[in-house]
């Protein structure tokens, strides 16, 4: 049953992603006007809100219009639907609220930077402030380990933009220094060491297949969510395969 519940929850915040995914980089606001289909502009009435049942009673289109709806739609409220649950029951529960918070933001702006190219500083800027104000008042980071997290996660990517001279997006720096505010210090080197191995490896099998370029910009926010998602269910066995590894 407390399954169920957090799955419902968790499409529940999933359709609320969606909004901001469609929104924010427009510039538009969460709440006006009413949620209304993208093509046709006719306002949604609430059974055409539910999260997963009304794409699948409406066959993924507009009831008005016929217009196809993104499959981007119901894909992210089934994967927040099934995440959240797992870190309610997988992680400690001082733990939960800011891996939530970290989760939902990585999948924001992992559909951003894939859909627009960009990550707004709208999504990126309220996270930073809101994850150092949560652990000036929450456990289990302190507000100066929020501070330094967000100083290194921002200041690796920062120097790497200004070596590369632009090889890094100021969206991915505002992004990363946001993860540091909300994990700390202690979980950014491994978060960072996984998007760069991941990056690293998703351009070579983009290069390779012949979907980019050298001189083509890849997407960033992906592997960063990655490496958020895996290193919150599992940093523990990583660190400790990594010390048994070498020591």
């Amino acid at each position: 049953m407390g399954h169920f519940f957090f799955f419902i929850v968790g499409t529940i915040l999933g359709s609320f992603l969606n909004v901001c995914i469609h929104r924010l980089p427009r510039g538009e606001s969460l709440l006006f006007p009413a949620s209304h289909c993208p093509y046709c502009g006719q306002r949604l009435k609430w059974r055409d809100l539910v999260p997963l049942l009304s794409y699948i009673i409406l066959r993924g289109s507009c009831r008005h219009c016929q217009k196809l709806i993104s499959r981007r739609y119901p894909l992210l409220e089934l994967v927040m639907g099934l995440l959240l649950p797992t870190l309610y029951f997988t992680l400690p529960p001082v733990d939960f609220f800011p891996a939530t918070a970290v989760t939902a933001l990585v999948l924001v702006a992992t559909c951003t930077d894939l859909k627009e190219g960009i990550i707004p500083d709208a999504v990126v800027l309220p996270a930073l402030g809101m994850g150092i104000l949560y652990s000036a008042l929450f456990p289990p980071n302190t507000l100066w380990e929020s501070v330094a997290g967000a100083l290194l996660g921002g200041g690796v990517l920062t120097t790497i933009a200004l070596l590369s001279r632009g090889g890094m997006g100021g969206g991915d720096i505002k992004l990363m220094a946001a993860l540091g505010a909300w994990l700390g210090l202690g979980r950014v080197p491994l978060i960072l060491f996984l998007s760069f191995l991941g990056g690293g490896m998703g351009a070579l099998g983009l290069l390779f297949l012949g979907i980019k370029g050298r001189r083509d910009t890849v997407a960033f926010a992906p592997y960063i969510a990655a490496a958020v998602i895996v290193s919150l269910f599992w940093e523990r066995q990583l660190l400790a395969w990594y010390f048994r590894l070498w020591y």
